[in-house]
C-alpha cells in the first residue's frame, strides 16, 4: 500500500485527499455528483475510501475515466457536451476548457444577434424569468426608496 497523499492529482485538478473519492472528484469542474458516482462505479472503487489513500493504479485510471468517459463505458448522456457545435462529436469538457467554450457559445449567440445572445448582451435572464420582483442587480441595481422633490425642499429651508 502506498503512503497516504494529501494531494492527488485527477483531470489535470488538485484534489483533496481527505475528501472521500465520490465528493473530491466534485472539486473538479465539470464534474458533478452523478458523474463522479459513476466514474467510481466504473473503476471499481469503494465510494466512501479517502482520495488519499487511492493507489497509483486506480488514480490514473479514475483520470482516464474522467478525461475520457464514453471510451470507458460512460453512457452519452451523463456527458456536458453533446453534439458539438462546430464537430458534431460528443465531448466531456473539464476546467477551463469548460469555461473557454461556454464563453464561445455566448460570443456566438451574440455575434449572430440571437434572443438569447441579446438577453446576455443586456444582462437579463435569458431562460424566461419574470424579472419584475427578482433580478434586480441585473437590470439597474437595488431599486430603493425614492425620495420626493418636497422631502428636497423640506431640507435645504432647516438650514
Amino acid at each position: 500500500m502506498t503512503d497516504y497523499q494529501h494531494i492527488v492529482r485527477i483531470g489535470n485538478t488538485d484534489i483533496d485527499g481527505r475528501k472521500a473519492v465520490v465528493y473530491a472528484l466534485r472539486d473538479i469542474k465539470g464534474v458533478d455528483t452523478t458523474f463522479a458516482n459513476a466514474a467510481v462505479n466504473l473503476a471499481g472503487i469503494d465510494k466512501d475510501k479517502q482520495a488519499g489513500n487511492l493507489l497509483d493504479k486506480e488514480t490514473e485510471e479514475l483520470s482516464e475515466i474522467v478525461q475520457n468517459p464514453v471510451e470507458n463505458g460512460m453512457p452519452a448522456w451523463m456527458i456536458n457536451r453533446r453534439k458539438d457545435y462546430e464537430t458534431g462529436d460528443d465531448k466531456h469538457l473539464l476546467g477551463s476548457t469548460l469555461e473557454f467554450q461556454h464563453q464561445q457559445d455566448i460570443k456566438r449567440l451574440s455575434k449572430t444577434k440571437s434572443y438569447r445572445g441579446l438577453r446576455h448582451q443586456w444582462g437579463l435572464t435569458v431562460r424566461g424569468q419574470k424579472t419584475r420582483s427578482n433580478f434586480r442587480d441585473k437590470r439597474s441595481g437595488s431599486l430603493g426608496v425614492q425620495r420626493s422633490a418636497l422631502d428636497l425642499e423640506d431640507e435645504g429651508d432647516e438650514e
